[in-house]
C-alpha cells in the first residue's frame, strides 16, 4: 500500500521537525510554517490528514481547516492547541468540522495512533466513495441495458408478423418455427435488403431468450480492432484509446442473442475470436490473458457465397461449418411479387402515422407499377419508397403515380379488373398477365421468360402450375 500523505502546518520551526521526525518513516510528509503556506500545499497535493496548531499568527487554525476543507472535503481535520479556549474548540468543530481536538502536551505514542485512525477512516471514506461510483456506474449500465430491452420488447409487436404468403416465404417460416427454441447457431442467407436483421429478431423475440437482450453488429462497418473490441471487449491499456475496461456485446448479451450481420467481411482475427465463442461458449477481451464464460445464440448474416469465400481463402472453413449449422435463405423480393401489395400497404400504414397523415391506399395503376418493378434492393427499397411517397402525399389522400420516383414509371402490362375485385384477386390476375405476356414475347421459352419477370426458373414453374398455363402453347403463338 502507498504511503498516504499528511500535512502539519504550525508556526514554530522546532515543532514542525519534530512532529516531521516523528511521522516520516511511516507517511509522507509535508510542512508548513503558515495557514497560507498550508493551503498552496492543499491545492496542490492529495492528503489524508491535516494536523494543524491552533494559534497561528495572520490565519488561525480554524481559517485554515476551513479554507482547506472547501479545498478537500475528504481529508481528516486534526487540531493542535495549547489553550483551554473554549469558544475555539466550537468554531473549530463547528465550522472547520474538527475530527479530534489534541491538547498540548501530549504523548507522541498517543498522537500516532491518532494520525492512523485518522488516516484509516479517510482510506475507508475513499473506498466508499470508490464503490459508490462503480455502483452508480452498473447501475447507468443496468438502466441503459433496461431501456434498450424494453425499446426492443416494444418493438416486437412490429416485427411479430413478418408479411409473407408466397411459397418461398411459407418454407422460410416453416425453417423458422423448427429452430426458435433450440440454442442452433442459424445463418441467414440472402440479398442485400431481405429483411434478415428483421427475421433474426423474430427467432429472438420467439425464442426462450426473448426477456434478454437482443444485440446486432454490422461486421462490415469498422475497421478490425474496433469491432474486436465493440464484440469481445478490452482490458484499460490494450490499445491507443482504450482508457478503461470494457464490456464487449457478447458479455452483455449473455442469454441472449447477438445477430451479426456481414459475417463474410470479417478478418482471420476476428473469425478465430468467432470460432472460441461457438466452440468453448468464452470470449477473451482484447489485451486480457483471461477468458470469460458467455451463454449466448449466435445468429449471422452474409449476402456473401460463404463457400466460395472458403476456396478463396478469405474466410475460416471450420467458423463456416460452425455458423452454417441451420441456413435459411430469404428469397429476393422479386421472387415473391404475390407479397408486395401487403407489403405496400403496412408501410403505408407505418409511415402514415410516423409522419401524422391519413394515407387512403394506393391505386391500383401504381400498384401495378410496384408489382412489375425488379427492386435490386429488395424490402428495404420499396419501404423507402413508400417513405417518400407518404411524404410527398397531401393529408387523406390516395398514393398516385406522380409521386413515384422515376425509375418506377414505366408503362405497366395491361389487365382488366372489374369492380367487384379483390386484392387478392388483382394480384393473380396481374401475375397471370405478365406471366402470358413473357412467355408471348419469348416463344414459350421458360428460362428466358424468368429472366424477363425477373425470378427464377423453379419459381415460374409454379406459377405456371398454379394458373395452368402450358408454355408450349406459345411456341408457335405470334405476340400481337
Amino acid at each position: 500500500m502507498d504511503k498516504a500523505s499528511i500535512l502539519i502546518v504550525d508556526d514554530q520551526v522546532e515543532i514542525l521537525n519534530s512532529l516531521r521526525r516523528l511521522f516520516k518513516t511511516t507517511y509522507r510528509v509535508f510542512t508548513a510554517s503558515s495557514g497560507a503556506e498550508g493551503l498552496e500545499i492543499v491545492q496542490k497535493h492529495p492528503l489524508a490528514v491535516i494536523l494543524s496548531d491552533q494559534r497561528m499568527p495572520q490565519m488561525d487554525g480554524v481559517h485554515f481547516l476551513k479554507e482547506a476543507m472547501a479545498l478537500q472535503p475528504d481529508t481528516v481535520r486534526l487540531m493542535i492547541t495549547g489553550y483551554a479556549d473554549i469558544d475555539a474548540t466550537i468554531d473549530a468543530v463547528n465550522e472547520a468540522n474538527i475530527y479530534q481536538y489534541i491538547s498540548k502536551p501530549f504523548e507522541p505514542d498517543d498522537l500516532m495512533n491518532i494520525v492512523a485512525n485518522a488516516v484509516e477512516r479517510y482510506r475507508l471514506v475513499q473506498k466508499n466513495n470508490e464503490l459508490q461510483k462503480k455502483l452508480e456506474a452498473a447501475n447507468k449500465t443496468l438502466s441503459l441495458e433496461n431501456k434498450v430491452l424494453q425499446n426492443q420488447v416494444e418493438q416486437q409487436l412490429d416485427v411479430g408478423n413478418l408479411i409473407g404468403s408466397a411459397p418461398n416465404m411459407l418454407h422460410v417460416f416453416k425453417l423458422v418455427k423448427k429452430v426458435v427454441n433450440t440454442p442452433t447457431t442459424v445463418l441467414l442467407l440472402g440479398e442485400t435488403g431481405t429483411g434478415k436483421e428483421m427475421l433474426a429478431k423474430i427467432i429472438h423475440f420467439n425464442s426462450d431468450r426473448k426477456n434478454n437482450l437482443f444485440v446486432a453488429q454490422n461486421c462490415g462497418a469498422i475497421p478490425d480492432t474496433l469491432l474486436q473490441s465493440e464484440l469481445f471487449g478490452h482490458v484499460k491499456g490494450s490499445f491507443t484509446g482504450a482508457i478503461s475496461d470494457k464490456k464487449g456485446l457478447f458479455e452483455t448479451a449473455n442469454k441472449g442473442t447477438v445477430f451479426l450481420d456481414e459475417i463474410g467481411d470479417t478478418s482471420p482475427a476476428l473469425q478465430l475470436g468467432l470460432l472460441r465463442v461457438l466452440q468453448e461458449g468464452e470470449i477473451k477481451p482484447l489485451g486480457s490473458s483471461k477468458t470469460i464464460k458467455v451463454d449466448v445464440r449466435v445468429i449471422a448474416a452474409t449476402n456473401k457465397d460463404l463457400q466460395a469465400e472458403v476456396k478463396a481463402g478469405r474466410f475460416r472453413e471450420d467458423l463456416f461449418y460452425r455458423l452454417s449449422v441451420f441456413p435459411i435463405e430469404l428469397p429476393p423480393l422479386r421472387d415473391r411479387r404475390e407479397d408486395i401489395p401487403e407489403l405496400v400497404h403496412f408501410f403505408i400504414r407505418k409511415y402514415g402515422a410516423r409522419i401524422g397523415k391519413r394515407i387512403r391506399g394506393m391505386n391500383d395503376t401504381t400498384l401495378a407499377k410496384l408489382m412489375q418493378a425488379d427492386f435490386p434492393g429488395n424490402i428495404r427499397e420499396l419501404e423507402n419508397e413508400i417513405e417518400r411517397m407518404v411524404t410527398l402525399a397531401d393529408d387523406n389522400s390516395l398514393l398516385t403515380d406522380d409521386l413515384l420516383s422515376a425509375r418506377f414509371r414505366k408503362p405497366v402490362t395491361h389487365f382488366s379488373l372489374s369492380s367487384e375485385t379483390n386484392l387478392k384477386e388483382a394480384v393473380a390476375a396481374l401475375e397471370q398477365a405478365m406471366i402470358t405476356r413473357a412467355l408471348e414475347q419469348t416463344s414459350g421459352n421458360i428460362l428466358r421468360a424468368a429472366d424477363l419477370l425477373g425470378i427464377s426458373r423453379v419459381g415460374l414453374h409454379k406459377m405456371l402450375k398454379r394458373h395452368e398455363l402450358d408454355p408450349t402453347y406459345f411456341k408457335t403463338k405470334k405476340v400481337s
